[in-house]
């Protein structure tokens, strides 16, 4: 029995010590939740019609069968080589945040995450485009839209997004931690699972606040907060000054990020909500 109890509480502290399937996962659900209760009834028929028809996509293993499996799918196919490789400068835009914001530069080409939710939207408007297609442009957009509100991926200080910004969460610190996994993990999962649950459906002042602005503007003010939280909060303040060997957001910074981190997905998934509505009217 003593054996048996050891190996369940060491099963647990790696359980724990794991990091949590946040915007990997939990993140990028729950900003397609969000928006899934939140668009016109007509447009859920039309994204579920849609969904239907993800066996088209050919990515077994990936499904896009619901919103939430659609929310995950382009992190997926990453697994499937370089059948999808074309799209992996999509996920992000490294825009510099000790500069002024411009997306020229990072968004050359359309390779960037705000292009290609524009292109998806217009592929989603047009019903002369194959389904397939069509189908692909919706699991892409619920997925970028995530990516947008997520700040590292808008805005960086060319250290691929704080993915080279050796950090520590609290107490947890173990060697590869980093500013960006933190912010795709712990930082979301407990952003996301503090009550009140942002799963839920938003008032029209909430909707009218948050969905308001382009793609570029979304861009920008996520930009901003990955200058004025994401980075500031993890450097003693300035977004700018010298990286330290690790950086280090003690308890209290988190409890004060927390809220930052939660609108982020908020208004990812009423702004997705909006494109939404815009793009399957």
């Amino acid at each position: 029995m003593t054996r048996i109890l050891s190996a369940l509480f060491a099963l647990l502290a790696v359980t724990l010590a794991a990091p949590a399937s946040a915007y990997w996962e939990y993140g990028h659900e729950t900003v397609g939740e969000i928006a899934y209760r939140n668009i016109r009834p007509e447009t859920r028929r039309a994204v579920d019609a849609l969904l239907r028809q993800s066996k088209l996509l050919e990515t077994q293993g990936c499904p896009a069968r619901t919103i939430e499996q659609a929310s995950v799918w382009a992190d997926c196919i990453k697994t499937l080589g370089p059948r999808f490789s074309y799209a992996y400068s999509w996920h992000y835009q490294n825009v510099n945040i000790c500069k002024p914001f411009d997306l020229k530069g990072p968004c050359k080409d359309g390779n960037c995450v705000s292009a290609q939710i524009e292109r998806d939207v217009k592929l989603l408007k047009d019903r002369k485009v194959p389904v397939r297609e069509r189908v692909q442009a919706l699991a892409f957009l619920i997925h970028f839209v995530g990516d947008l509100h997520q700040p590292l991926h808008a805005g960086d200080r060319g250290d691929l997004g704080g993915n080279q910004v050796s950090a520590a969460y609290g107490d947890y610190a173990p060697e590869k931690l980093n500013l960006h996994s933190i912010w795709d993990g712990y930082l979301a999962e407990r952003a996301i699972s503090t009550p009140p649950s942002p799963v839920r459906v938003y008032s029209a002042a909430e909707k009218t606040e948050m969905q308001a602005g382009s793609v570029e503007d979304w861009s920008r003010e996520s930009w901003q907060v990955a200058h004025d939280v994401a980075y500031a909060s993890a450097l003693g303040g300035d977004a700018c000054g010298p990286v330290p060997k690790r950086a280090k957001l003690d308890q209290a910074t988190i409890a004060r990020i927390v809220p930052v981190a939660k609108l982020e997905v908020e208004r990812g998934g009423l702004r997705l909500a909006k494109l939404l509505d815009e793009a399957l009217r």
